[in-house]
């Protein structure tokens, strides 16, 4: 009996855990059995892998081969443990030193011509090697600009097999091979629309500074025309460059989505705008087989824009309620469960009601107050109470685009705006720089309402008001302190007034003062 081993990872979501996979060879008729819970997609690298080690010119033992993925109760899906089990099977018959097989992890499909193919997720799986204590990962030659994106680790990309076990030190003569491409993938950067581009609506381009600054979510309801996507698409260019820290965790949501997709890390804030006949399960993610990533998901550290968000069915809308409360998301299924990151700022845009005319000047709106209270009643409660800045857009007309004294985006292009952003986002990360917090948004409602931190008496009072006649909801008062501290950063200002309160109170709910 021969017994060898090596080690591959499972990705659960974004994590990743270490499987140790073992080889036994021992006597009986031609066999190749795997064991340990693996899915079909898994299952069937029996024949993969036997046919690779042949045209690879390293063929397995002739025994019976028995292949065991260690801790056999968690669930192993996908083809990326191919060229693990190839090469603990190859330990095992001692055409691989059964020390150097040890002492990395392996990812990789195998085709049947022995080439490795890439596969979805490497850069997580690399992650999860370095954390874990491995010194070396062995990956795909197409995967390697993606590996070395994890520094402390040493990644070897091979093109095939027999690569690989030369690689370990077997015995074998180098042949030269094609490495397998990684397919294709649409994720060319795309440039991003600036503000220079709009003109007028000086109050909405306000509204998103301030959203771009502390984090916050926004809606916007307004009439066709008017300018709420044009708005919400440029949001974007007005968030700072991604920290290292979110730059790799945006990377790796993207490299789940398709095999080399991720061959540099995501520097921008990413944008989803899904279709408003998306299904819940494309917008947080699932899947029958493998649990997939949703729009929220990939939209981490960028944007969510859910344009004709009255269109979206009820249900899928307030499948968003808990993402936005918590910033994570697990999705269950029978199969399993996967954690995934969602921390994302969530853009509404709608009409008003059907016709979409129901309160614009030049047309007249023809439904009736029921159709407009149940068309925007899509919109639960309980969603909106997580929205911070709740915006009403009106069209721009003739005789106010010709009074609009300054060139479009009242002069100041998405750079300008971006740096007042950035200045607003250092001196909330100074203020909160003892706290595990760094934006406004995220700041926990009973730290800003302290005895250390409650504001003045007259600057609170309009909020007290509000709550106390029910205005606005427990949530809503803290959200609105926070979209007070960010008014306050952006006017440079050491903590909020009476008028950044009131502007925040308006923001929110068109409160007055």
């Amino acid at each position: 009996m021969a017994l060898a081993r090596t080690f591959a990872i499972a990705l659960d979501g974004v994590r990743g855990h270490v499987v140790e996979v073992e080889a036994d060879i021992s006597a009986g008729l031609p066999a190749f059995v795997l064991i340990g819970l693996p899915d079909t997609a898994l299952g069937e690298s029996r024949k993969r892998v036997g046919a690779a080690a042949v045209n690879a010119g390293c063929p397995l033992s002739q025994k019976k081969v028995t292949v065991n993925l260690s801790p056999a109760s968690l669930p192993k899906q996908g083809s990326g443990f191919d060229l693990a089990i190839a090469v603990a099977a190859l330990a095992a018959a001692g055409a691989i030193p059964v020390g150097a097989a040890a002492s990395a992890v392996h990812v990789g499909e195998l085709g049947l011509d022995g080439r490795l193919r890439p596969v979805p997720g490497v850069l997580p799986s690399v992650l999860a090697a370095r954390d874990a204590g491995f010194a070396r990962v062995v990956v795909p030659a197409a995967s390697v600009d993606e590996a070395r994106l994890v520094s402390g680790i040493e990644v070897v990309g091979v093109t095939g097999l027999r690569a690989a076990a030369i690689v370990h030190g077997a015995e074998l003569e180098p042949v030269d091979e094609d490495p397998v491409p990684a397919p294709l993938a649409e994720l060319r950067p795309v440039p991003e629309p600036d503000m220079s581009e709009v003109t007028g609506n000086e109050e909405a381009v306000e509204a998103l500074v301030a959203a771009a600054a502390g984090g916050h979510h926004l809606s916007m309801v307004g009439p066709p025309g008017a300018g709420k996507t044009m708005l919400a698409r440029r949001l974007p260019s007005l968030l700072p460059d991604l920290t290292d820290a979110d730059a790799l965790e945006a990377t790796c949501i993207r490299s789940l989505a398709a095999p080399g997709a991720a061959g540099e890390l995501v520097r921008r804030p990413p944008f989803e705008a899904p279709h408003h006949t998306a299904s819940a399960v494309a917008l947080v993610g699932g899947g029958s087989g493998r649990i997939a990533p949703g729009a929220i998901v990939r939209a981490t550290h960028g944007v969510l824009f859910l344009d004709e968000a009255a269109e979206f069915p009820p249900s899928v809308l307030d499948a968003l309620r808990q993402p936005l409360e918590n910033g994570c998301i697990t999705i269950h299924r029978a199969s399993g469960a996967a954690s995934f990151p969602a921390r994302f700022q969530l853009v509404l845009a709608s009409n008003p009601c059907p016709c979409g005319h129901y309160g614009s000047s030049d047309a007249d709106c023809t439904c009736s107050p029921m159709a407009r209270r149940r068309y925007l009643s899509r919109m639960s409660g309980p969603l909106l109470d997580r929205v911070d800045i709740r915006l009403t857009v009106h069209r721009l007309g003739l005789a106010a685009l010709r009074s609009v004294a300054h060139p479009p985006g009242n002069g100041r292009s998405s750079r300008e705006l971006r740096l007042r952003v950035e200045a607003a986002r250092a001196r909330a990360a100074e203020r909160l720089s003892a706290t595990e917090w760094t934006r406004n948004a995220d700041v926990a409602g009973s730290w800003l309402r302290s005895a250390e931190r409650r504001l003045g008496a007259t600057a609170i009072a309009p909020l007290d008001r509000a709550l106390e006649r029910g205005a606005i909801t427990m949530r809503g008062y803290d959200r609105t302190l926070r979209l007070a501290w960010t008014l306050a950063d952006l006017d440079d200002a050491d903590s909020p007034d009476v008028d950044h309160v009131g502007r925040a109170l308006f923001l929110r709910r068109g409160i007055s003062a």
